[in-house]
C-alpha cells in the first residue's frame, strides 16, 4: 500500500522529466539481406535484432511501420505504432512486429499490444551490450497489456535523492505455430501460454548536488496458463497436459505460491537483482552494472551464500572524441546454478526434505525453454530451441562463461561504426553435460552511412565471424537499407 501511495502522490505532483515532442506522423522501411557460409548465421548476425533477423545461414527480411504522437491538454499524451515484417528463411514469413497504442498521463503509462521495448528496467547501451539475462532485445516483442513509469520519478519529498520506475504487464504468446512446425515427432510443444512480468528500480543520488547515482531493484517474469501438446508419428497433435486454470492463473503469477516445500510454484518463474553505479564527470559517464540471475528461491535470496552467476559490465562514455564514443566490457556468468545438487536435511520425515541446486536456467519441466520463435528470451549466448537440429523444444547449453567488448563511434556526421567482439565457453547443463566443453568466438564490424543530402536515408553493411563450436564456424555478411521521415500534424 505504501508503494501506490507513493506512485499517485508522485505522479500527482511530479513534473514531466523532459518537454514532450511536437504531434506527428512517422514512418519506417526497411529491408535486409544476410549471406553466410556456415550451418548457421554468424551469432551477431542473428542477436538482438528483436527477433527480426534468423539464424539460418542466409535470410532476408522487409519492414513497413507508421508511428503517430499525439500531445494532449493536461499532460496527456497518446503514441500508437504499425509494424508489418515480412521474410525468407525467418521463423515466419508474415508478422505483426509492432502494433500497440500508449497513452500517458506525464510519466505513468498504459501499453497495450505488441511493441519493442529495451532491457527494461537495468539500463545498458543496446548497441554495445551483449543482452540481458531475463528479457531483453533478443526476442520477438510479445503483445501484452502493460502498466509503467519506465523513466525514473523523483519520489515527493525526497528533494531528487531518491526516484524509482518500475511497471507490471500480462501478455500472450503467439509462438504455438512456430513450435509445432519446429518440434520432430515424439516432441512436446505448449499452446496459448500467458506471460506476466514486474519490475521496480529505485535510484539514490542526486546528479546536481553529487556526481554519483546509484540504482538497485527486482524484474520477476513468468510463463503461465497453456497446454502442453504432443507432436505424433503421423503430425497429429494430442493433449498432454492443460495447465490452465483460468482467473487464478493470474493470481498465481503475480504472487507464486508453494503448497509445499517439495510442490513446485504453479508456472515457469525467473527474474533478477540489478544493480547499477553511475559516475559523472563533467560529459563523461563511468557505468557499473550486475545482473543477477534466478529461478527459485536459492538464487533469489542468499540461501546458500553464492551469487556466483550473473551478468556484469562496464560502460566509458567518451564525449570528445568522435572516433569512439563508448567502451563496454561485460563478463557472463552461469555455470554454478546454486551447484550440481545441495541440501538442507531431513528432520523427522521425508516433507522436511529441502532439495535445491541442478538449476536448469531456461529449461522448465512444464512450459520447455524460455524462448519465443525460437531465440531465448533472455541472453543470446543461451542459444534458443532453433539451433537444435533433433527438433527438441529446449535450451541445451546452459552453464556459460562469456567475455564481450564492444565499441562504438562517429567520426563524422554522415558515418558511424560499431563492433563486438565475444568468446564464449558452454558446458551444456547440469542433466546432459557436453562431452568437451565447447568455444566460441564470435565478432561483428558494422559501419552505418547516412548521408546528409538524402534525409531520412540509412545504409548498414555489417561483416561477422564465428570460429568455434557452438553454434560453429561461419562468415557472413549483412546490409540493411532504411528510410524514415514524417510529418508535423
Amino acid at each position: 500500500m505504501k508503494l501506490i501511495k507513493t506512485l499517485l502522490l508522485t505522479t500527482l505532483f511530479s513534473p514531466l522529466a523532459a518537454q514532450q515532442p511536437a504531434d506527428s506522423l512517422k514512418y519506417k522501411v526497411e529491408a535486409g539481406a544476410a549471406v553466410s557460409n556456415g550451418d548457421d548465421a554468424p551469432v551477431w548476425l542473428t542477436a538482438n535484432r528483436y527477433g527480426l533477423a534468423g539464424n539460418e545461414p542466409d535470410f532476408a527480411f522487409v519492414r513497413a511501420g507508421v508511428e503517430w504522437n499525439r500531445v494532449l491538454p493536461k499532460h496527456w499524451r497518446i503514441d500508437a505504432g504499425l509494424d508489418l515484417a515480412g521474410g525468407k528463411n525467418l521463423p515466419s514469413r508474415f508478422w505483426i512486429q509492432q502494433a500497440y497504442a500508449d497513452v500517458s498521463w506525464k510519466l505513468l503509462t498504459l501499453s497495450v499490444g505488441s511493441k519493442e521495448r529495451t532491457g527494461f528496467p537495468l539500463e545498458k547501451n543496446t548497441k554495445l551490450t551483449s543482452g540481458w539475462m531475463v528479457e531483453g532485445t533478443n526476442m520477438r516483442p510479445v503483445p501484452q497489456v502493460r502498466v509503467e513509469v519506465k523513466d525514473y520519478l523523483n519520489m515527493p519529498g525526497t528533494k531528487g535523492w531518491m526516484a524509482f520506475k518500475g511497471h507490471v504487464s500480462y501478455g500472450y504468446f503467439t509462438d504455438s505455430g512456430w513450435q509445432k512446425n519446429f518440434v520432430a515427432p515424439g516432441q512436446i510443444y505448449t499452446t496459448d501460454v500467458l506471460y506476466h512480468s514486474k519490475s521496480l528500480m529505485i535510484r539514490l543520488g542526486n546528479r546536481e548536488k553529487l556526481p554519483v547515482e546509484f540504482e538497485f531493484g527486482l524484474l520477476v517474469a513468468a510463463q503461465f496458463g497453456g497446454q502442453r501438446m504432443k507432436k505424433n508419428a503421423d503430425g497429429s497433435v494430442s493433449l498432454e497436459k492443460d495447465m490452465s486454470q483460468g482467473f487464478k492463473d493470474f493470481l498465481k503469477a503475480f504472487i507464486p505460491k508453494q503448497g509445499s516445500t517439495l510442490q513446485n510454484v504453479a508456472g515457469n518463474h525467473c527474474g533478477s537483482w540489478n544493480f547499477g553505479l553511475n559516475y559523472y564527470a563533467g560529459d563523461w559517464k563511468f557505468r557499473a552494472y550486475l545482473e543477477h540471475y534466478f529461478e527459485d528461491h536459492s538464487q533469489m535470496f542468499w540461501q546458500y551464500g553464492r551469487w556466483k552467476d550473473g551478468h556484469i559490465g562496464l560502460e566509458v562514455n567518451f564525449p570528445r572524441n568522435q572516433w569512439i564514443r563508448a567502451v563496454v566490457w561485460e563478463g557472463l556468468n552461469t555455470t554454478d546454478q546454486t551447484g550440481p545438487i545441495l541440501y538442507d536435511g531431513v528432520a523427522g520425515s521425508f516433507s522436511d526434505l529441502q532439495m535445491s541446486g541442478c538449476d536448469s536456467y531456461y529449461n522448465n519441466g512444464e512450459y520447455l525453454g524460455w524462448q519465443n520463435y525460437g531465440n531465448s528470451l533472455g541472453h543470446p549466448f543461451l542459444l534458443g530451441p532453433a539451433y537444435n537440429t533433433d527438433g527438441k523444444n529446449q535450451i541445451k547449453g546452459t552453464r556459460v562463461k562469456a567475455q564481450h567488448l564492444g565499441l562504438t563511434g562517429n567520426p563524422c556526421k554522415e558515418w558511424s561504426w560499431r563492433m563486438l567482439l565475444s568468446y564464449v565457453r558452454n558446458w551444456g547443463t547440469y542433466q546432459t553435460p557436453f562431452d568437451e566443453v565447447k568455444k566460441q568466438f564470435s565478432s561483428l564490424a558494422e559501419v552505418t552511412y547516412q548521408p546528409e543530402r538524402l534525409r531520412g536515408w540509412s545504409i548498414t553493411a555489417s561483416v561477422a565471424v564465428d570460429r568455434g563450436s557452438n553454434p560453429g564456424n561461419s562468415t557472413g555478411g549483412m546490409l540493411t537499407i532504411s528510410k524514415c521521415g514524417g510529418f508535423g500534424l
